[in-house]
């Protein structure tokens, strides 16, 4: 069976992405109403109570917001760091103790095997995940104002890559943010611009490489159509291929992506 990718939701408003094969079936950050994500699971066609694991990569509400009710109805862990636990547990109401997860170097749900990464953001211990499956390798990478050789090295050659592409700078720069906000954006814990992520992507993507979504699109400093052709752009220029070629696709805030077959 092939790893099945959905990203339900991708922004500041919440957060979720659905990983499924044979064996296994987890979610990577639970931003949204537990309702809500229930119900987009199963707009694409999936089983919204057979979930194995959530887990998260900070603590910000739109990455945790149905965590705790997520796992109080299905009876599922919950996996994070040691630090992030501690500052989400105040948010995310009792959990069972046999659901609380302390992650460190990986984690093994059926035949899927979760590793974390280090990533620049202002929260707690914020991590990526690297997710493998038989020889397959998902990267997930959001949420992040700097790109180091440790990310690089972290989510080079996979065969899906889910990047953030949160804002256009000038955007930021020219927009109703108050300064202190736009600041955060553009600084070193805060988020990925569209250049950052076409930049960041020419250097990681393999031959191989299947499918690139961006993610974390910002509403106000941000569209669609703009971080896609700022990232093509950049891939044309680095003499990558897309659409015939590598699949470069989107994320939606507001709705799931496509399902993805790897």
């Amino acid at each position: 069976m092939k790893l099945k990718f959905c990203s339900l939701y991708s922004g500041s408003s919440g957060n979720c992405q659905y990983i499924k094969t044979k064996n296994a079936t987890i979610l990577v950050d639970a931003g949204l109403s537990g309702k809500k994500i229930q119900q987009e699971i199963a707009n694409i066609g999936e089983d919204p109570n057979k979930i194995d694991a959530i887990f998260i990569t900070h603590e910000h509400v739109d990455h945790i917001k149905g965590a705790g009710i997520m796992s109080r109805r299905l009876d599922v862990p919950i996996f994070a760091n040691k630090k992030t636990w501690e500052a989400m547990a105040p948010f995310i109401g009792n959990i069972k103790s046999h659901n609380i997860k302390i992650l460190d170097e990986y984690a093994e749900i059926g035949d899927l095997t979760i590793s974390p990464f280090d990533i620049c953001h202002d929260a707690s211990d914020p991590v990526g995940y690297n997710i493998f499956y038989e020889n397959k390798k998902v990267s997930l990478v959001t949420d992040t104002g700097c790109i180091n050789e440790g990310i690089k090295k972290s989510i080079i050659n996979s065969d899906l890559l889910l990047v953030e592409s949160n804002h256009d700078e000038d955007m930021v720069l020219i927009g109703p943010y108050p300064w202190p906000l736009k600041k955060r954006v553009l600084g070193k814990f805060g988020h990925m611009s569209n250049d950052t992520a076409g930049d960041l992507i020419s250097k990681v993507v393999k031959k191989g490489t299947e499918i690139v979504l961006l993610a974390h699109l910002s509403k106000e400093n941000n569209f669609p159509q703009l971080a896609y052709k700022t990232v093509e752009n950049i891939l044309g220029e680095n003499s990558i291929d897309v659409n015939p070629g590598i699949c470069l696709d989107m994320t939606y805030r507001d709705k799931a992506s496509k399902v993805y077959e790897i």
